[in-house]
This record gives structure tokens, sequence and C-alpha cells, in this order.
């Protein structure tokens, strides 16, 4: 058999026994008399308690700042790395200058996005 037919049947295998393991599981779980569990099944609100539209939104937006603000350190350190490994050469000096002036840019940039976020969000009575 090829490797790609055996890795596909282990999968459907592997999904197989899954599907049935749970089946059984939940089949253990239910009540002795019928098909209804004996208690309602809850989840837990993985937000955390009382969350609103408001403060997701705040939370999405300071997670994506925060990638952000990853991303333009990374591109602190490249441009710090392509200027010190230039050896002399004035295109790898100049390009190592530009990554950190457009880095510094980014950065103003997402510093005042976070400010004006923080504003809004501050008036609207969220955050």
């Amino acid at each position: 058999m090829r490797k790609k037919t055996k890795i596909i049947i282990f999968f459907f295998l592997f999904l197989a026994l899954a599907v049935l393991y749970n089946f059984n599981f939940a089949y253990a779980q239910q009540g002795a008399g019928g098909l209804t569990p004996s208690e309602p099944v809850t989840l837990p609100d993985p937000l955390g308690g009382g969350t609103t539209p408001q403060t997701l939104i705040g939370k999405i937006i300071n997670a994506v700042l925060g990638v952000v603000g990853s991303i333009a350190l990374l591109m602190f350190i490249y441009g710090g790395f392509v200027w010190m490994t230039a050896a002399g050469n004035e295109q790898s000096v100049t390009k190592g200058k530009n990554i950190l002036i457009w880095a510094t840019v980014g950065l103003i940039i997402i510093f005042s996005s976070y400010a004006l976020v923080k504003f809004v969000f501050t008036g609207l009575g969220v955050g």
C-alpha cells in the first residue's frame, strides 16, 4: 500500500474510534429510564460571566494591538540586524534605517490607535 493510503485509512479508523467512544460515553451518562439525561447539560461561558458586546470588542482590539505591537518589535530587531550586518554596504545600511524608521512610524500608529480606542470606549462607559 502507498503511504498516503495508509495515512487516510489510519485517519478514518481514528475518527471512527473517537465517534464510537463518544457515543458510548454519552449513552452511559444518560439516565436508566430513557433517552434524556437526569439533569440539563450546561456549558461554561468561555468569555466569562456578564460579557457584553462592547467588552468583547474591546478585548479583541486589545489582542490585535498586542499582536501588531509584537510584529513591530520583530521589525525593530530585523532592522537592527540588517543594519549591523551591513558591513559598510550603503544599500544595506539604508535598508536597515528604512526598516527602523517605518517600524517607528508603525509603532506610533499603534499607540495612537490604542489611545483612540481607549478614549472612545471610556466615553461610551465601557472601560
